[in-house]
């Protein structure tokens, strides 16, 4: 049984390997950037074996919701009524306050939940609660990495020995908007990369939900939130998200950097975050899997 995994976005299963013959449903929590997003890129091309069955709304987005999705798609706000679809996968796309109010529900009901808002983890009763409780019903809680690549690497040298994790993240000025940064600095008027964080991984999912996402996942597949460092930088020059994982381990080192667009809706994520959530869902259904 898998509790905690963590899916890169890598290249697309090749033609030769097939999904499974049973189709998979999918339900979506959340239709923010990232879900809408999603949405959007599975109408291009939906995964192989595997149908968006449901989304969960607030409820005051019900009519909303229900003109922008496609038909087939039940739009709801009762995660029972989400639930009782019996979906194989739930992609978690709402924030931290939704993983806490439903994704402990979704693991004991069985289903396997894809966690983006993977900085809810630093919170470490919430952590406890919802290993347990993917353990109790054989679920699995899957991190998709988003933005970031290396993250192999980082497990491997943790196996053989881990020393040191440092996870650099910067971004434009105006991705750290509505920050606590904001409060520091006048961000619009840099004219110089600036560090507006640096500490704990823990620290860093605390203060700054919506931008340390992948700092999280680099300390869950890594050191852990308390000894993986972090800095998060404003840079006026950078035209997207870039992200960086150094790391030091018994003989071996990694230093690996990945650099993408930003959201055109959402500065504070990466424009390929839905893509790798789709290449995750692909990756999990095929025949030849990429572990």
């Amino acid at each position: 049984m898998t509790v905690l995994g963590a899916l890169a976005c890598g290249p697309p299963p090749s033609h030769e390997v097939t999904a499974r013959a049973q189709p998979r449903l999918v339900g979506l929590i959340g239709l923010g950037a990232i879900g809408q997003t999603l949405l959007a890129v599975w109408q291009q091309a939906a995964v192989p074996g595997h149908h968006i069955r449901a989304v969960l709304v607030r409820r005051q987005q019900l009519d909303w919701a229900r003109a922008l999705v496609a038909p087939g798609i039940t739009v709801t706000a009762d995660i029972g009524e989400l639930l009782a679809l019996a979906p194989h996968s739930i992609v978690e796309a709402a924030g931290q306050p939704a993983v806490a109010q439903f994704a402990e529900q979704v693991l004991q009901h069985g289903s396997r939940l894809l966690l983006l808002s993977v900085g809810s983890l630093a919170d470490a009763v919430l952590h406890a609660r919802l290993e347990s409780a993917a353990r109790r019903s054989g679920a699995t809680l899957l991190l998709p990495v988003g933005a970031i690549a290396g993250l192999d690497g980082l497990l491997a040298l943790r196996q053989a020995g881990l020393l040191r994790v440092q996870y650099t993240s910067t971004k434009p000025p105006r991705a750290w908007l509505g920050t606590p940064a904001a409060q520091q600095l006048d961000l619009l008027a840099l004219r110089a990369p600036t560090v507006v964080f640096e500490g704990s991984a823990r620290d860093a999912a605390r203060l700054y939900p919506k931008n340390a996402n992948l700092a999280a996942a680099v300390a869950l597949a890594g050191l852990g939130f308390d000894r993986t460092a972090v800095q998060l930088v404003a840079d006026p020059a950078a035209s997207g998200n870039t992200g960086r994982i150094q790391a030091e381990g018994n003989g071996s080192r990694l230093d690996v950097s990945v650099a993408g667009s930003a959201s055109a809706d959402n500065p504070k994520t990466s424009a390929i975050v839905a893509h790798c959530v789709l290449s995750a869902l692909a990756n999990s259904a095929a025949a030849i899997a990429f572990g």
